[in-house]
């Protein structure tokens, strides 16, 4: 497998196996970016390492952490948040969702989707959850609230669950096809024809009669 198209490219298709496995990645990775962020703050603070394993699985590939950084509220943190761990955030927010536009956008393409949709299935579901507390709580609002979470549960319907398009569409070839060489055909084995190689001599011939090979067969 070309993990360099399957991670950070945009075209292409790949199957529901393909996103769930990039799922498990980016939770391998952000656990392994805990553990860094645990050293360096130890280091920098000159205290005992206890190392807290965690192992989260994030069908969102942890895309509020990409909200957070249009969040007024976030910003209020900030100064509580030391500097080394912050860096890791953002390093580690940029490679997980970078990721996760890239397979995503290719499980689209296998369900012959554009790559777009993944604003209404994803972006917007998403942005809204994120910034609902800020909304004023009203029950004209219920409706939209139902359509928001009808949206995003059709779009983890999509790209988790529903196989992908049969055969080759605009995107590409089925990533479930066998694809087999095609082997030349083998040239079938010459017959021996004895009436070309044998000749019959009659017996009142020199020498004896019988069956002889001819010449230049």
């Amino acid at each position: 497998m070309n993990w360099r198209w399957y991670l950070f490219r945009f075209d292409g298709r790949v199957n529901r196996a393909l996103l769930w496995q990039a799922l498990l990645i980016v939770a391998l990775l952000a656990g392994l970016l805990e553990i860094v962020g645990q050293v360096v703050r130890a280091v920098e603070g000159g205290t005992t390492l206890a190392l807290k394993l965690g192992f989260d699985i994030d069908l969102d590939f942890a895309l509020d952490d990409v909200f957070k950084a249009v969040d007024p509220r976030t910003y209020r943190s900030l100064a509580s948040t030391d500097r080394a761990t912050l860096i890791l955030k953002a390093l580690g927010t940029s490679l997980f969702f970078w990721i996760f536009l890239a397979t995503a956008i290719k499980r689209l393409h296998d369900r012959d989707r554009s790559g777009w949709w993944i604003i209404p299935f994803v972006f917007v579901p998403r942005l809204f959850f994120h910034f609902s507390g800020l909304l004023p709580a009203s029950g004209w609002f219920v409706p939209f609230d139902w359509a928001i979470s009808a949206l995003w549960l059709w779009g983890l319907v999509e790209l988790f669950i529903v196989p992908g398009t049969s055969g080759h569409n605009r995107f590409g070839p089925d990533p479930l096809a066998e694809i087999e060489a095609p082997s030349p055909a083998a040239s079938p084995a010459k017959s021996w024809d004895q009436s070309r190689e044998l000749e019959f001599v009659p017996p009142s011939a020199s020498p004896p009669g019988g069956m002889h090979v001819k010449r230049g067969s």
